[in-house]
């Protein structure tokens, strides 16, 4: 039994305001220097960035529909043990789930990890009706919330709510932020823009914690945190078991602006069970690094990058002779795009990528088939079984005329199946989001795969602008398996 001084801050709904209360509180907390970790409910990849800038330390994702209950709370406890406090941000409304359930809601997460919740509430255009609706989250299900910060309102119209919340609920009232133009957080088509680029992200942050230190009850909120119950948690076997291979295993991680959705606890397990991970950048770099034996491209924002991407013709080549060779490799989403002939944007613009994959990706007007998914294997592959059943995660605009017969996607509480995934010996690639924690061996199979592979020899850095594509492909015949 461990106790974790912890509390949620959940929302009433989308859009109002978490992730900027999110970061106003734990800026505050940094500023008193505070030992504090932060996690986000469900699978969102952004907000763990705003975290992450922040608190200069990971941001950790809870996720009950890929982890499991016992898996939250053994990564809860993992993070925070030696924490003076610790915030997990919800995901959209309080009770919103997988369909017309709580599954993998807000509530659910502070439910099975027993920790007490914050409302964010947005006042505007609301005066007595705030209390029914408060009345009606607390009276839906049996629930831990404990209190409410108020959003949008000025000083004069905090005490106003106060009084009139406090009086008519047993809610505490901790407190309220006012409207900030200058810090408002801008959105793209996946939600919020990422932190590196949002500009003067620093200057803002600061902007918030000044405002939260005036207005917010931060003794109120720690005296909250510290009632939490303890929790029960238990450790898990297959890290506990797996005999690491003798030498570091290389792994290249692709990491700039175009791609950069990874959940940490993936980065940290495989760094855990052996793996040196290298960062470079498909956008500025000329090739990969030296000494690879694997490489994980992830989820990002190709399609904004495309011309970029398109561009740097030495690390298109270089990836692709990489994986011709049979260098182990994980492409998610934008990753998978990358690997691809091309991508074509909504103005009809054509960008050619690495042309490793057969299959030509494109920019929607919708997110297509977004939400959890069940991907059932249909044969073995580099990470899973034949028949395997892994829980992942879709969020993407764009869709491709090839997305792979790997596996069966499945929709829970939908009659929706569909094929996806490329995966070959040493490959495994497609639109879902994975995470390590859903089932370790995912993370252990990819390691002992990279690991069985010759370390990359340097690459020509520069090739003149003159060779044609002809002479790449004389090359990589030259070569073959080298």
């Amino acid at each position: 039994m461990k106790t974790i001084p912890r509390l949620m801050l959940a929302g009433t709904a989308s859009g109002t305001g978490k992730t900027t209360i999110t970061c106003a509180i734990l800026k505050h907390f940094h500023n008193q220097n505070k030992k504090v970790v932060a996690f986000k409910c469900g699978p969102d990849y952004i907000d763990t960035m705003f975290h992450k800038e922040v608190l200069k330390t990971p941001s950790y994702n809870l996720d009950l529909f890929m982890m499991g209950k016992e898996v939250c709370n053994h990564l809860l406890v993992k993070h925070a043990k030696d924490a003076d406090f610790s915030l997990i941000e919800g995901v959209m409304g309080f009770y919103d789930g997988i369909s017309d359930t709580t599954e993998a809601s807000s509530y659910a997460l502070a439910f099975e990890t027993k920790t007490p919740v914050v409302l964010v509430v947005s006042c505007k255009g609301m005066g007595l009706s705030i209390v029914p609706l408060l009345q009606g989250y607390l009276n839906y299900k049996k629930n831990s919330i404990k209190g409410v910060i108020l959003n949008d309102i000025s000083q004069m119209t905090y005490d106003y709510y106060k009084k009139m919340i406090e009086a008519q609920t047993n809610l505490r009232v901790y407190g309220f932020m006012p409207h900030i133009e200058a810090c408002r957080l801008e959105s793209r088509h996946l939600g919020l823009i990422t932190a590196k680029e949002v500009e003067a992200i620093e200057s803002k942050i600061e902007k918030l914690g000044e405002e939260a230190a005036k207005s917010i009850d931060f003794e109120g909120l720690v005296q909250l945190a510290e009632s939490s119950e303890p929790l029960e948690v238990k450790d898990i076997p297959e890290l506990n078991g797996y005999k690491k291979p003798q030498d570091k295993v290389r792994i290249g991680i692709a990491q700039d602006k175009a791609f950069s959705f990874y959940y940490a606890d993936n980065i940290e397990v495989l760094e855990e069970l052996g793996a040196e991970l290298i960062p470079f950048s498909p956008l500025e770099d000329k090739t990969l690094p030296v000494g690879i034996q694997g490489i994980i491209l992830g989820g990002g924002y190709p399609e904004v990058y495309a011309k970029a991407l398109s561009e740097n013709e030495t690390m298109k080549v270089a990836i692709k002779m990489a994986l011709e060779a049979g260098m182990p490799c994980i492409a998610e989403c934008g990753g998978f795009m990358y690997l691809q002939e091309s991508i074509k944007l909504l103005d009809g613009k054509k960008y050619p990528m690495v042309g490793y994959l057969e299959g030509k990706a494109f920019m929607t007007e919708k997110l297509m088939r977004f939400g959890y998914l069940t991907l059932t294997s249909e044969e073995d592959t580099m990470l899973t079984a034949k028949g395997q059943v892994v829980k992942a995660h879709e969020f993407h605009y764009s869709d491709s005329t090839h997305n792979g017969n790997a596996c069966v996607g499945s929709k829970p509480y939908k009659d929706k199946k569909w094929s996806c995934m490329v995966a070959k010996e040493h490959l495994f690639a497609g639109y879902p989001h994975i995470h390590f924690y859903n089932n370790i061996s995912l993370a252990t199979n990819f390691i002992e795969k990279c690991s069985k592979h010759m370390a990359l020899a340097p690459i020509v850095h520069v090739l003149p602008n003159e060779i044609e594509k002809e002479s790449f492909r004389m090359i990589d015949e030259i070569l073959g398996d080298t």
